[in-house]
């Protein structure tokens, strides 16, 4: 198991929130993801490696940004 943060701008609502954990969630290995609206914190909970350019791809799917 591997749990990894990440922080993502632009998110001002529960939808938006829906939308993020939707397409991380569509990662291969990925078992469980965790939005902290207030603060943009991601963490995302995985069975196996999950590249950074696939967490970035799937926010930005969403229409956010990682930061950083």
């Amino acid at each position: 198991m591997s749990e990894t943060t990440y922080t993502v701008t632009g998110m001002t609502c529960a939808h938006c929130v829906a939308s993020v954990t939707e397409e991380i969630s569509e990662i291969e290995g990925v078992t469980a993801v965790v939005v902290d609206l207030p603060t943009g914190a991601v963490t995302v909970t995985s069975d196996q490696q999950v590249d950074r350019a696939q967490i970035n791809a799937a926010v930005e799917e969403a229409g956010y940004r990682l930061a950083g």
